[in-house]
């Protein structure tokens, strides 16, 4: 039987661990650079939409939340607020959510797309136009398990501004832009789900994490074994 030829075997091993796993290793790092130079803040579109006043409102002459709770059957939370500077009543229940207005007990209807270009104009911090806005029915993948619908509001710009607004209250579920959908996409690549963008442990990115430390230790190998042979060759030189 013939003796294994450890130098030759391993470096056969690294050779193939690397053809197998060396782009994404580059993957890697070049997704983990972009992760690193733009700030997380810039990421989270914090800059798009102007800080919030804390809201003042009134509650004398408010209808009772109690009475807006045996409107809505299965009522788990109610909590005022406010659309377009009128109190709302907003009512999560186990069939969904309801809004009603705090002063006359009317249960309120969407907004309409006049209305939520208002609130997205009033929201967004910069003076780009709006380029369209659009009531989405389908999920869209940036906005990950939400559940539609949701009115998409786009602004001009080369970032491509984008709010994301609740068609019931009238709330900012979401801000995105061009360098959140970079991230987004290099995210996926750096974690290898290519589906859902969640899962950080998955099969795929175990089995290409321990491929890379294979090929890492085999390589580090390599390199201590050709000391000692390069020192022999002088040696007798």
């Amino acid at each position: 039987m013939a003796a294994i030829r450890w130098p030759l075997t391993v470096r056969r091993i690294h050779k193939w661990l690397a053809l197998v796993v060396g782009l994404q290793v580059l993957l890697w790092t070049v997704t983990g650079f972009y992760m690193v130079v733009v700030h997380i803040d810039t990421i989270h579109g914090d800059h798009l939409v102007k800080a919030a006043p804390v809201p003042t409102m009134a509650t004398a002459g408010l209808i009772p939340p109690g009475r807006i709770a045996a409107a809505a059957p299965g009522t788990i939370e109610v909590r005022l607020q406010q659309r377009l500077g009128v109190p709302i009543w907003r009512v999560q229940s186990q069939d969904g959510l309801a809004a009603f207005d705090a002063r006359t007990g009317s249960r309120l209807d969407e907004l309409n797309e006049a209305d939520v270009r208002q609130i997205a104009a009033s929201l967004y911090s910069g003076n780009a136009a709006i380029i369209r806005a659009t009531r989405l029915t389908a999920p869209v993948q940036e906005l990950g398990k939400r559940k539609p619908p949701y009115w998409q509001v786009e602004f001009a710009g080369w970032n491509r501004p984008t709010l994301y607004i609740a068609p019931l209250t009238g709330e900012l579920i979401a801000r995105r832009h061009r360098l959140w959908r970079i991230f987004d996409f290099a995210w996926m690549l750096h974690i290898m789900d290519y589906d859902a963008r969640t899962d950080v442990n998955n099969p795929l990115l175990r089995v290409a994490t321990w491929s890379a430390f294979a090929m890492a230790i085999s390589g580090a190998w390599l390199l201590i074994w050709t000391f000692p042979r390069r020192k022999k060759k002088k040696a007798r030189a």
